[in-house]
């Protein structure tokens, strides 16, 4: 299949693996919401090509088009689902505004360190259609942009997707009909005929900060949702009970005949491994039990390990799990994935770092671990968003979540700006290591400082790109 088509992307993700240069510029969404600021959001564009002179430095900075816009999650207007169709290429990168439901897309082809804003499709197309909330972004091979939304017109709980025509960016219809309680991220895999997506919560609970007492009322996901790819259909859902309370990120292995994949927990600190029976019944079983740690000064008895992020390596062999809280990003070898193997670990951060009066009570835990300090800066989130390049080798990595999260669960890396930190990865043995060489401070922004979210590189990476 090598070399017969022109489309975007690779023919296998093992082409991927295997074949794919060196990623030279990254795209990382920036916010400046949490530090309260009326400027504009933000793509920025870091140089990682370690042989230039401007290396780990934000070399462009294209706004988004309303002060009042979120930046949050991304996704391409077309990838390696479209890789036999010579007609499409990866030109733009389609950026939702969380808040005010606005799909600004910017034209990487026209300036790859400088995208200019294409359009901006106001909210109002949204909520026209009862939807608001937009998250994940997924290109189709039908010359569409599906779009996961978390609201309805009033900012309640609903889930559901929209497609956008992935060149006109025009509204196309909704993807199924399915009611769904919450909304959050999803995945497909066209040749097993499924997509499977996942729950955060009501946004009108989440949009002011984390109140534990949501959880209690029910106001929190817990649920996955399975359908039939080719018809649209729900034919299961899944409930994770107490042990998976807000069920993110869905990540599925990338070879395309699998049916196995797995969903971090933010809550309850739990990864499930998901897969279909040979009768086609979808089943989920927790393989990874990250423990709360009893404190002292925080907003609840026990520090959870919020798993706010997660992404599988192009070869299949490694999974990638990022605690926002306690400051881990673990390395886990799934070449078993029912009895995934830790194999590497590094501390960026967390709460116990940044903050001195939470305190760990029980003298069976942990201690925690030391600052991690970059260039004279301590860096004060813990690992939030997380994209591995295509050959495995270098994990970047971001700290902010959401302005309101960022605000209460890390106040000065909302008012002092937060980073961008590169880990590196050893293929062979396992393990990760910081890379002290690259630092992304973006404490000192031209409109002053900004918190980093999502990771894009310009050619598709481990979480946007999924094959037939």
């Amino acid at each position: 299949m090598k070399g017969c088509c022109k489309g975007p992307g690779w023919a296998s993700p093992l082409e991927a693996f295997n074949t794919a240069e060196r990623e030279r510029l990254l795209y990382v969404v920036c916010t400046v919401k949490g530090a309260g600021s009326a400027a504009h959001d933000y793509l920025a564009t870091i140089d990682v090509d370690p042989d230039s002179p401007t290396y780990s430095q934000v070399v462009g900075r294209s706004r988004a088009g309303s002060a009042e816009d979120e930046l949050h999650h991304t996704g391409w207007n077309a990838c390696s689902s479209c890789y036999t169709d010579a007609g499409e290429s990866r030109r733009f990168l389609v950026c939702p505004s969380i808040t005010t439901g606005a799909v600004n897309i910017f034209d990487v082809q026209a300036d790859p360190r400088q995208p200019p804003l294409y359009k901006r499709v106001p909210g109002d197309v949204l909520l026209a259609q009862g939807r608001s909330f937009p998250h994940t972004v997924h290109c189709l091979d039908s010359k569409c942009v599906m779009i996961s939304t978390m609201g309805d017109a009033n900012g309640d709980n609903k889930g559901g997707f929209v497609l956008l025509d992935n060149k006109t960016f025009e509204f196309v219809g909704h993807w199924g009909d399915a009611e769904l309680p919450f909304g959050y991220d999803f995945w497909y895999q066209p040749r097993q005929d499924f997509m499977v997506s996942s729950e955060w919560g009501s946004p009108n609970a989440f949009k002011g900060g984390f109140n534990p007492l949501h959880i209690e009322q029910g106001k929190y996901g817990t649920s996955l949702h399975v359908f039939k790819w080719s018809t649209k259909e729900k034919v299961q859902t899944l409930d994770l009970g107490a042990e998976g309370v807000m069920p993110l990120e869905v990540r599925f292995f990338h070879e395309p005949s699998e049916t196995r994949g797995f969903v971090g927990c933010a809550a309850s600190g739990n990864v499930f491994l998901i897969d279909r029976d040979q009768e086609g019944v979808w089943h989920a079983e927790k393989v990874i039990d990250l423990a709360p740690v009893p404190v002292s000064g925080w907003m609840l008895p026990e520090l959870p390990s919020l798993i706010t992020d997660l992404l599988i390596s192009m070869d299949d062999r490694y999974l990638y799990v990022s605690d926002w809280s306690k400051g881990q990003l673990l390395q886990y070898d799934v070449t078993e994935p029912r009895v995934p193997r830790l194999t590497g670990k590094v501390c960026i951060g967390g709460v116990l770092a940044a903050n001195p009066e939470v305190k760990v009570l029980h003298e069976s835990s942990p201690p925690p671990a030391p600052p991690l300090v970059l260039h004279e800066k301590q860096v004060p989130g813990g690992p939030q968003m997380i994209q591995l390049s295509l050959d495995g080798r270098r994990l970047y990595v971001t700290t902010s979540l959401f302005a309101a999260w960022d605000r209460q669960i890390y106040p000065r890396l909302a008012q002092s700006g937060g980073d961008v930190v590169l880990v590196d990865v050893d293929l062979e043995a396992g393990g990760l290591a910081v890379n002290r060489a690259f630092h992304v401070d973006l404490s000192r922004e031209p409109d002053g400082p900004a918190a980093a979210h999502e990771v894009r590189y310009p050619g598709g990476d481990c979480t946007s790109d999924i094959w037939l």
